[in-house]
């Protein structure tokens, strides 16, 4: 999928007006089917199947549908999953470019990711109470890096208490593995399913406090998918599997430099010291040339993020790249408007370029983590970041510092404001 870019000057930028909010539209059954439609034959490739466990007790809705977020194939299951039914998804804005009426017009919710947004909670009121929708959200907002659930919004079940509304749950198995975020869209022939049950009911959730609740949706979003590949014995033997590992697994832990590694084939080399890793058809590591130092991937990036913990405790964190800047500020395009710098420290983000005319800051209280990916629109590698009138999407010009980035903003977040998890 690609998105509308357009190349200005910065100065004509911010001449543009911001967004301007709209309440979410009832969906369009008729729209909705020709979607289901065209993305059927994705859930063909896949021999898509599904199991429904306490659905019963659901009702007929209006739902609040939480799904984990593993790859673009998510899309697809929901349309499927939800085939009987109105339901609006909570979208990312960039989501509205190029095509905003058509995405308004499937009731779609459009949200900043990683932004503080006022107006999501009413919106979703207003979708759940007077379109009588169902709405479907990601609380992950951002895809796995590697293969494990990504952090869910601190005290979640406030949301849920106060909407008032079934709580139903999509759990996928194989997108991940079909399509890992790293990979640069090759796709493997991967079986793909998912598991769809009912969490809570408004009795439910009025009987428990946030914590109980917070407890089970967290829970739900505790997933291993290189693990759940092993045990179920899901064998990949595409020989690019490996491709672009190296942005995920950034730090070599025999020589300790960053930046070196490269994920190629079927290997993950480190060009530095030469240490060389096998990745087998089960999505395990081993060392060809040297001992193994992790077999399991979300072992080797769960180290890195402790290794970057230690670095930001003693001081020495910090990140400079340069980088090309795009700004979204409405719906008709994404704004090319030159190049920066982006500088991160304990501080925060400083933003700066197009000639001395932009200079944004981002405290690290700002939010838990960042909108960050890989092969954006096949345009890059992003970090964003931004607020609800102006999003600045950086694409790094060196170097693999996306999931760094995106581990030390989480980091941060937590020793600034007292958060341990």
């Amino acid at each position: 999928m690609k998105i509308r870019t357009k190349t200005v000057s910065f100065d004509e930028v911010m001449k543009l007006p911001s967004w301007e909010h709209k309440r979410p539209r009832k969906p369009s059954r008729l729209l909705a089917g020709i979607v289901r439609m065209a993305l059927g034959g994705e859930l063909k490739k896949v021999d898509f199947s599904f199991e429904k466990t306490d659905m019963e007790k659901a009702g007929d809705g209006p739902w609040m549908i939480l799904m984990n977020h593993c790859s673009f194939t998510d899309v697809a299951i929901a349309f499927e999953m939800l085939k009987d039914r109105p339901f609006s998804i909570v979208c990312t804005s960039d989501a509205l470019v190029g095509k905003e009426s058509l995405v308004r017009a499937l009731g779609c919710i459009p949200t900043r990711k990683f932004v503080s947004d006022i107006s999501l909670i009413s919106d979703m009121e207003y979708a759940l109470k007077t379109n009588k929708a169902s709405v479907l959200m990601y609380p992950e907002a951002g895809y796995s890096l590697d293969g494990t659930g990504t952090k869910i919004p601190g005290k979640f079940g406030v949301l849920l208490k106060k909407l008032k509304h079934p709580v139903v749950m999509i759990t996928t198995f194989g997108a991940f593995i079909r399509d890992p975020l790293y990979n640069n869209l090759q796709k493997r022939n991967v079986k793909v399913t998912c598991r769809m049950k009912c969490l809570f009911i408004p009795e439910e959730l009025a009987d428990s406090d946030v914590n109980q609740i917070d407890d089970v949706v967290e829970k739900e979003f505790k997933l291993d998918y290189f693990k759940w590949q092993l045990d179920n014995n899901v064998k990949i033997d595409e020989p690019f599997r490996a491709d672009g590992l190296n942005r995920i697994l950034y730090k070599c832990p025999h020589c300790m430099s960053e930046g070196e590694t490269l994920g190629k084939g079927t290997t993950l080399t480190c060009k530095k010291c030469g240490a060389t890793y096998e990745m087998d058809t089960l999505g395990r590591l081993k060392g060809i040339n040297v001992e193994t130092r992790f077999s399991h991937i979300p072992d080797w990036y769960a180290w890195e993020r402790e290794q970057l913990r230690e670095e930001i405790e003693n001081g020495a964190y910090v990140m400079d790249v340069p980088c090309d800047i795009a700004v979204l500020k409405d719906s008709k395009a994404l704004y090319m408007v030159g190049t920066g710098k982006l500088h991160h420290d304990s501080n925060g983000f400083v933003l700066d370029g197009c000639d001395g005319k932009l200079h944004y800051e981002q405290t690290s209280k700002a939010s838990y983590s960042v909108n960050s990916d890989y092969f954006w629109y096949e345009i890059g590698d992003i970090v964003s970041i931004g607020t609800n009138d102006c999003l600045y999407y950086c694409f790094p010009k060196e170097g693999d510092v996306v999931a760094k980035t995106r581990l030390a903003t989480e980091e941060l977040y937590k020793l600034k404001t007292g958060h341990t998890a």
